[in-house]
């Protein structure tokens, strides 16, 4: 859990956000599994909106503490829309403890890539980061004296590979390009195929760091009928069977958030893998908070402030069991047998 020895309560902000992380925990009690030692991975996806910017005045402590309570449940996950300032990153591992680290990747450079970084928060007393960490680039081909590539993403995919227990495995975390505002905009549909095919062809290269990929991040889905999610299917990838169609945008009316696996030791699971998306508004930011927070506005200007608090995305989660101590016994004994 994260520490909350910088509350005072005898303020009345503070005491605001003691009760409110109450309910906070309550809620996540209920909503996610508990974490363990080495017999199960909880992952999760949340794009933070503009995390580190400062509109609507940026992040003071209170939503801090409410997304290092979020992310305290889980054992890793990627964040979006880091900005080029990491102060409120570092002011948020801070509260999340010694034992949690990041990576994160450098800023993408150009107006489609709006500035943003993207992220991996991981605790070390689960996960061990295995040295490799990088970008997926297109191919490129040289034309003269010219490297020349046909496509290029708007935001950079980041990867990262890490060691869970027995599971080994790549995380790959991206912010597909948004563009129109229509289910099937011609780069991002571009931009889920090629990322698709580009971690396909590392999952299958010698020097790959693990046979496991994931993929995880903002594909600003609109259906599950979308061209950009039907590519995510491609390529044996799988989403967990819960998440399918779940949507996961504070307004609840779009699946613009996803994770999707290439990872044959546990790729049995994910029909009955436990998943889901958690609503936090729920429990804070409430639309009857809305007196406490902005008096003198509308309602519609409450709710639309209170996304740069916390996010107008909602975090998306999967648990994997990943103890393969007894398939491991299994097949031993049946090889002694064959001998």
């Amino acid at each position: 859990m994260p520490f909350y020895n910088r509350l005072d309560t005898r303020t009345a902000a503070d005491r605001r956000t003691a009760e409110g992380l109450l309910r906070l925990k309550g809620a996540l009690d209920q909503a996610i599994p508990g974490k363990t030692l080495d017999q199960t991975l909880l992952l999760a996806t949340w794009n933070i909106r503009e995390f580190g910017g400062n509109k609507s005045g940026g992040r003071e402590a209170e939503p801090l503490f409410y997304i290092a309570e979020v992310l305290s449940r889980f054992d890793i996950i990627a964040i979006q829309e880091i900005q080029d300032n990491l102060d409120a990153l570092d002011q948020l591992m801070g509260l999340l403890g010694r034992w949690w680290r990041y990576l994160v990747s450098d800023v993408t450079l150009g107006r489609q890539g709006n500035g943003e970084r993207h992220a991996f928060i991981y605790d070390s007393r689960k996960l061990s980061f295995g040295g490799l960490a990088g970008e997926l680039i297109p191919p490129t081909r040289k034309e003269g004296d010219r490297l020349v590539a046909d496509f290029a993403f708007a935001r950079t995919p980041y990867l990262a590979g890490f060691r869970a227990g027995w599971f080994k495995f790549t995380l790959c975390t991206q912010h597909f390009y948004y563009g129109q505002d229509r289910a099937d905009d011609p780069q991002r549909v571009r931009e889920a195929q090629a990322v698709v095919k580009l971690l396909l062809q590392r999952m299958k290269a010698r020097d790959r760091w693990a046979p496991n990929a994931i993929l995880l991040g903002d594909f600003n889905v609109f259906s599950t009928q979308d061209q950009t999610f039907l590519a995510l299917g491609r390529g044996d990838f799988q989403v967990p069977a819960r998440l399918l169609g779940q949507y996961t945008n504070a307004k609840l009316n779009k699946p613009l958030d996803q994770i999707s696996l290439l990872a044959p030791e546990v790729s049995h699971q994910l029909e009955l893998a436990r998943a889901g998306v958690f609503p936090f508004f729920d429990q804070v930011y409430r639309e009857q908070d809305h007196a406490h927070y902005l008096p003198e506005q509308s309602l519609k200007r409450y709710l639309e402030w209170r996304t740069y608090k916390l996010s107008d995305h909602l975090p998306v989660w999967t648990e994997l069991k990943i103890d393969f101590g007894t398939d491991y016994l299994q097949r031993k004994l049946q090889q002694g047998q064959g001998g």
